[in-house]
């Protein structure tokens, strides 16, 4: 069912074009999606196209567009009092809560929040000996919308890792977005993941029009500073439609693990961590490279096994057969190579001394070593951000962290003595340029500060 290639028998240029993934803006849309897109916006209109009327629309009708998306294509049908959870929705989702999940999810939060806030930088200043004075200021966004899935299951682990280092770095309103459904009822467990992370407003509304109203503003939805979160291709495209008007953190593609691995990995422990990735989307990608002939085929046979196991397979089976690979290689510098190529979302290093790999490991969004370090114990509990880069764009992007709540501010105070320390050469630089009016603001101050030395700075 899933590919296995060799390196003794193909080579690498072919093995490189296997793993390489398309372009979000390649990603397939299922059928009933696209029947959807056909019934609200016309037969044949593409995603691109559909997410451009929607963001257009909102932008120009408010809240009068994100109810209408928000029927058409959700089948939800909500009044503008009724986009926002109420307190009331929030008391009776905990009296809704088992304790002992409430208990898991506390502890989720905790631990993500200890790991950012190991990660909050300072503002910081220098004194030159002129007496100049130079920085960097620090200032928290006032105000972020962070996206969090919902369709098939209640993803609170996202609401954690989207939220929690927003209020971590200070952000002064958070307003998480998450679609309800048909029902118009979110998860109660979405609810306090969210409430204990620590959002202001939850905006029970999904899709593009949640981005736009969020990038926008309307008359009930507060414009953001930034949109963080993942999200289907229609969220992701809309983030990228809306990127100048507000921030974004990144665009991000299906899911993707990569895991190298020796003779001594166990490969019913690599197989379900394959498949946690696989059960995300048909779209997700599962890759093993391994030295070992034998764990190979060990491998793809959990793989068949397991699969029958879950009570539906049918994502993770669709993925495999689309996007799952097996490749045996040379060595672990060859099965090193193929992973920088990847620059996978998650990689994982299966081996005897996983260090000794990680040194030459270039590109990825974040790196599980050793066999106890599953990729599901960093989608939940471990601490580092779960929302990374995927589709190859490791290579330049991080997974979301404090940092991405901050504005930051280059400071300057010139003294007298340091304008006529370094004045001189920027007018030089001026002129280079060819920007006269920039010279000349310079040397207006140059001809007081080296013409009267009893001046004040």
């Amino acid at each position: 069912m899933i590919p296995i290639l060799d390196t003794l028998t193909v080579d690498l240029a072919t093995v490189r074009r296997s793993l390489r993934r398309p372009s979000l803006f390649a990603v397939e849309v299922a059928p009933h999606v696209q029947a959807v897109s056909d019934r609200v916006f016309g037969p044949g209109t593409t995603p691109v196209q559909a997410v451009q009327r929607i963001l257009a629309d909102v932008a120009e009708q408010g809240d009068r567009a994100v109810l209408h998306y928000t029927a058409e294509i959700d089948g939800l049908e909500l009044t503008p009092e009724r986009l926002f959870v109420t307190d009331e929705e929030i008391e009776q989702a905990r009296q809704q809560a088992d304790e002992e999940v409430l208990d898991a999810i506390r502890l989720a939060a905790h631990r993500i929040e200890a790991f950012h806030t190991r990660q909050l930088e300072r503002s910081w200043f220098m004194t030159e000996t002129s007496g100049s004075l130079l920085g960097q200021r620090l200032v928290p966004l006032e105000r972020v919308g962070c996206y969090v899935p919902g369709g098939r299951s209640p993803l609170v682990s996202t609401a954690l890792m989207s939220v929690v280092p927003a209020r971590v770095a200070g952000v002064e309103q958070i307003i998480a977005a998450t679609p309800a459904g048909p029902s118009g009822v979110l998860n109660p467990y979405m609810i306090l993941a969210l409430v204990e992370a620590g959002a202001h407003k939850i905006l029970r509304v999904g899709g593009a029009q949640s981005i736009a109203a969020l990038a926008y503003g309307t008359e009930s939805v507060p414009q953001v500073d930034k949109i963080v979160g993942p999200g289907n291709l229609f969220v992701q495209l809309a983030k990228g439609l809306v990127f100048g008007t507000v921030g974004i953190d990144s665009l991000a593609g299906p899911s993707e693990i990569l895991v190298i691995a020796d003779d001594s990995a166990d490969p019913a422990w690599v197989a379900a961590d394959m498949l946690s990735q696989a059960e995300h989307d048909t779209e997700a990608a599962a890759i093993l490279i391994t030295t070992s002939g034998s764990l190979a085929r060990d491998v793809a046979d959990e793989l068949d096994k397991q699969l029958a196991a879950l009570p539906d397979p049918r994502t993770a089976r669709s993925s495999l057969e689309r996007w799952g690979r097996i490749v045996t290689c040379r060595n672990l510098d060859e099965a090193v190579e193929l992973a920088n190529l990847v620059a996978p979302e998650h990689l994982e290093l299966m081996v005897e001394e996983p260090h000794e790999l990680l040194g030459r490991i270039k590109h990825a969004g974040a790196v599980f070593l050793g066999p106890w370090s599953s990729e599901p114990i960093g989608d939940y509990i471990a601490g580092p951000n779960h929302i990374l880069p995927t589709n190859g764009t490791a290579r330049f992007a991080s997974a979301l962290s404090v940092g991405e709540f901050f504005r930051r501010s280059g400071l300057i105070q010139m003294s007298r003595q340091g304008m006529l320390d370094v004045g001189p050469a920027a007018v030089l630089l001026a002129r280079l340029e060819g920007l006269e009016a920039h010279a000349r603001a310079l040397e207006k101050r140059l001809v007081v500060a080296g013409g009267d030395a009893d001046d004040t700075d």
